[in-house]
C-alpha cells in the first residue's frame, strides 16, 4: 500500500539509514543493553549523517526536512531495537519546544549543538508521585532578580542520565488557581551547581535507552533559560505532545511489523511432528490475524501522519492510535512468543527482546487509561 505522504528522496534516505544501523549499532546492541546506555560515540556518528534533528532550520545547522523524514528515522531506529528511541526523543519531542517557542538566542545556542551531537536532550516531566497528572508536579522554581531557584525531583527520564540540556517541567507560581496555570518550562544545563543525576534505573526493557532519576537542589537556574512565557507551560505540552504521542504510535507499529516478521521467518523453518509449525492451521489464522491488525493499524497512523504534517489538530484520533498501537503490540508480543515456544524466552532470540520492550509503550507519552480519558471528553462523556 502507497504511503502518499513518502517521496523517492524519503526512500532513499531509508536505504541510508538502513546501512548505518547495520554497520554502528546492530552489532554493539548487545553491549549496549548491558551497558544501560547508547555511547555518545553513536550519537555523534548519527549526527555526521545527517539523523540528528534533522528539522532544525538550515541557519542552525539542520536541513528543515519535513516530519516525513521524523517517521523514516523511528521506523528504522525502531526496527533495530526500541532502546534507540533515546534519539526520537532528542529530535521529535524534545527539540521541537525549543524550535516553537524558543528565543532566537536560545535557539543559536542549542539548536546548532542538537544538530552536531555535542548536545543530549531530554525532557522532565514525571516525578516519583505524579505521572500523567502534570498540573500536580511538585518541581518548583522561584524568581529571584533575574535567576530561578529549583527545587524538585524527577524521575524515570529518558536520556536523563547522558543529557547535556534537560526541559523541567516545574511550578513557577505555587499558588497559581487553577494550578496548570503555575507551569512553565525552565531548562537546566549539565554542570549546574545543585543538578545531580541518580544512577541508571533497572527497567523491564528498553535496558539500552538510558533512564534516570534527576535532583534538583536550589539550583539557580538564568531566568533566560526560561521557555517561553512564564505560566504557559502547560499549554506548551498539551500543543507538543500530539506529536509525542503520534511518536509512540509509530515506533508501536513498526516494533509490530518486525515481531511478525521475525516470527514468519521462525515458523517457516521450525518443525513439529514432522512438519513446519506454519504449515497448522492455527498458526496461519494467527498470523493472518496479526497481519490484517497491523495493516489497519498502520493506515490509520499514516493518515494521522499526514493530516499532522498539514497543521491539522488530531490529538482526538491520536490518542485513540497511541492506545490501539501499543495495546496490539503487547498483544502481539505474546503471541509470537508463543509460536517461538521455549527458544522464544531466551535471550538468544530477538522476540524475547521485543516481549520485554514493548511493555512500556501503554504506560510512557501518558498511559493508555489517559488516552482513553481523552476520547471519552470529546465524546462529551
Amino acid at each position: 500500500m502507497k504511503r502518499t505522504f513518502l517521496t523517492e528522496e524519503h526512500e532513499l534516505f531509508r536505504t541510508s539509514v538502513q546501512k548505518f544501523l547495520r554497520k554502528e549499532a546492530v552489532p554493539y546492541l548487545e553491549d549496549w543493553e548491558k551497558d544501560k546506555q547508547v555511547p555518545r560515540s553513536f550519537w555523534k556518528k548519527a549526527a555526521a549523517q545527517g539523523f540528528l534533528a534533522p528539522s532544525v532550520d538550515e541557519k542552525y545547522g539542520g536541513f528543515h526536512a519535513d516530519f516525513g523524514y521524523a517517521v523514516v528515522i523511528s521506523e528504522e531506529f525502531e526496527k533495530v531495537a526500541s532502546g534507540l528511541g533515546g534519539i526520537g526523543l532528542h529530535n521529535d519531542i524534545v527539540i521541537p519546544y525549543i524550535q516553537s517557542f524558543g528565543s532566537e538566542e536560545q535557539k543559536e545556542r542549542w539548536l546548532t549543538k542538537a544538530v552536531t551531537g555535542e548536545m543530549i536532550s531530554a525532557i522532565a516531566m514525571t516525578e516519583p508521585g505524579t505521572g500523567s497528572d502534570l498540573a500536580a508536579v511538585q518541581t518548583t522554581a522561584v524568581r529571584d532578580g533575574e535567576r530561578y531557584i529549583m527545587n524538585g525531583e524527577k524521575t524515570f527520564i529518558t536520556n536523563g542520565y547522558s543529557a547535556d540540556l534537560v526541559i523541567v517541567v516545574c511550578k513557577t507560581d505555587p499558588n497559581a488557581s487553577p494550578a496548570h496555570k503555575g507551569i512553565s518550562l525552565l531548562i537546566v544545563e549539565e554542570g549546574t551547581p545543585g543538578f545531580t543525576k541518580g544512577k541508571k534505573l533497572n527497567k523491564v526493557g528498553q535496558h539500552a535507552n538510558d533512564t534516570c532519576e534527576l535532583l534538583f537542589e536550589d539550583v539557580s537556574v538564568p531566568a533566560e533559560n526560561l521557555l517561553g512565557e512564564e505560566g504557559k507551560g502547560f499549554y506548551y505540552l498539551m500543543e507538543k505532545l500530539q506529536q509525542e504521542r503520534l511518536m509512540c504510535s509509530i515506533q508501536s507499529i513498526a516494533s509490530v511489523q518486525r515481531m511478525i516478521d521475525i516470527t514468519l521467518d521462525y515458523v517457516k523453518e521450525r518443525q513439529a511432528f514432522g512438519k513446519r509449525i506454519g504449515d497448522f492451521q492455527n498458526t496461519q489464522f494467527k498470523l493472518a490475524e496479526m497481519q490484517t491488525r497491523a495493516t489497519i493499524g498502520r493506515t490509520f497512523v499514516d493518515r494521522l501522519i499526514v493530516e499532522h504534517m498539514n497543521g491539522g489538530n488530531v490529538v482526538n484520533e491520536v490518542s485513540m492510535a497511541k492506545w490501539w498501537t501499543t495495546d496490539l503490540a503487547q498483544t502481539v508480543a505474546v503471541d509470537c512468543m508463543q509460536f517461538h515456544g521455549g527458544y522464544g524466552y531466551m535471550e538468544e532470540y530477538e522476540i524475547a527482546r521485543r516481549y520485554r520492550d514493548v511493555a512500556v509503550n501503554s504506560i510512557y507519552a501518558g498511559s493508555n487509561e489517559i488516552m482513553k480519558v481523552i476520547i471519552a471528553k470529546n465524546l462529551g462523556l
